[in-house]
Formats: C-alpha cells, sequence, structure tokens
C-alpha cells in the first residue's frame, strides 16, 4: 500500500525511461557518415561495459568512462572523443521516449508520496529528458552521480539522497530500478525496500534479493494503488 512509503526513489535508464543505445549511436554516427552496424555495437559494448562496471566500483570517473568508451572511434574519425560523447547524449535525449505506464504511475503517486531520482546517468541527457518529457516537476531532487563523484551503488551516493530527504525512517523509503547490481543493492545496502523492475524476465541474482519484483511499471502502480487510482 503506498501509506507504507514516505518516499519512492526511481532510478531512470530503463526504469523511467527507454535507452536504446543502439539507435542512439546509429543516429550519432549518421552524422559523420558512418553506418554504424550491429557488430559495430557488440564491439562498442565490449569496451563501454567494462567501463560502467569501474564506474560503478569508483575506480573510475564519469569524465574518464565517457573519453575512454570513444577513443577507438575518435582515432578513425579523427575528432575528440568528447565530440563524439557529446553527440552521443544529445541524440540519446533527441530519440527519449518513456517507458510504457511512466507517465501514469507519476502522476498517480505525485500528490500521494515523496519521489526522487537517483541516476548513474549523465547530467547532459538527464536533465533533457526529464524538462522534455514534463517529469521533472514530479520530484523533490534528482541525484546524479556524475555532479556528486560517486555512483550506484556506492553507500553515499544513498546517505547523500538520504540527507536531501531530511533522513526519514529508511524502511519507508522504497528503491525502484531495473539493474540488480546498482540499484537492488545500492537500495538493500542502504536499508530501502527496494523493488526490481525485471522487463525483460532476467534470472534473480542468487546474492541480490529484492523486496518486491515487478514486470512493468503497470504492476508497480497497481501494487501500491490497489484501490485503482488512476494517474491524470
Amino acid at each position: 500500500m503506498l501509506t507504507d512509503w514516505d518516499w519512492i526513489l526511481f532510478d531512470a535508464d530503463d526504469t523511467l525511461f527507454h535507452f536504446d543505445a543502439y539507435a542512439g549511436l546509429q543516429q550519432m554516427f549518421r552524422r559523420y557518415d558512418v553506418d554504424f552496424t550491429h557488430d559495430d555495437y557488440t564491439a562498442y559494448q565490449a569496451v563501454n561495459k567494462p567501463l560502467w562496471i569501474a564506474y560503478q566500483n569508483g575506480a573510475i570517473t564519469a569524465l574518464q568512462l565517457q573519453h575512454r568508451r570513444f577513443v577507438g572511434w575518435a582515432e578513425k574519425l579523427r575528432v575528440e572523443p568528447q565530440e563524439l560523447n557529446g553527440g552521443f547524449l544529445e541524440a540519446m535525449a533527441d530519440i527519449c521516449l518513456p517507458l510504457p505506464g511512466a507517465a501514469s504511475l507519476l502522476n498517480a503517486l505525485k500528490d500521494n508520496v515523496k519521489m526522487g531520482i537517483i541516476t548513474n546517468g549523465f547530467s547532459a541527457l538527464q536533465k533533457v529528458r526529464l524538462a522534455r518529457t514534463g517529469f521533472m516537476d514530479h520530484f523533490e531532487f534528482v541525484v546524479i552521480s556524475e555532479q556528486i563523484g560517486v555512483a550506484k551503488p556506492q553507500p553515499a551516493i544513498f546517505e547523500h539522497a538520504l540527507t536531501l530527504m531530511g533522513n526519514p525512517s529508511r524502511q519507508r523509503v522504497m528503491m525502484v530500478g531495473d539493474n540488480p547490481d546498482s540499484d537492488i543493492l545500492g537500495g538493500i545496502n542502504a536499508g530501502f525496500t527496494t523493488c526490481w523492475l525485471n522487463a525483460d524476465g532476467r534470472a534473480q541474482p542468487e546474492t541480490i534479493k529484492p523486496d518486491w519484483q515487478v514486470s512493468s511499471l503497470a504492476e508497480l502502480q497497481d501494487r501500491l494503488l490497489p484501490d485503482g487510482v488512476e494517474g491524470q
């Protein structure tokens, strides 16, 4: 029931917003007359994913991640890596779409519970997407790892959010996210109730056990508002 919570915190990418990196990269590379293929994307992810793990573990900074993932392409195209990274984030903002059920859920919750966002995404993209979708006004705060220098699941980013919330009872805070390794593990370690948005039917990690698991935001809305309150 919604009355069990003082705060509900959301991840952004693939929790509130569809994050189609392949489409974004294709759009960005078209500006350089590059036909970015699926094989190119596989090679990109072989570089990008370990960088994200290192970033979440605190081994590299956000700036280093954004630079290093485009070094190879920058050399081929004779441009700076930050130019490609900026173009990618701009393309991702251009193709931004909320996930199904996001608008209904947020509208249903906004007058009944306080909400915030904790995201490992980058400031340039997150702020534009929140503004374009009209979601910004639904949230009391947006905590972006790039701005505070610590990423989920590190405890400091959740403690920062707790301070912004005025240090409520941790048991009355729910963390909702699609990534078990950052959103759910971080929320568990912070003492929050956790809800895993598992839209793809992935197997649950043996060592990470969310309190709730839902397959869609519509299902989460039904669990939080079983009396059928609808978003306007």
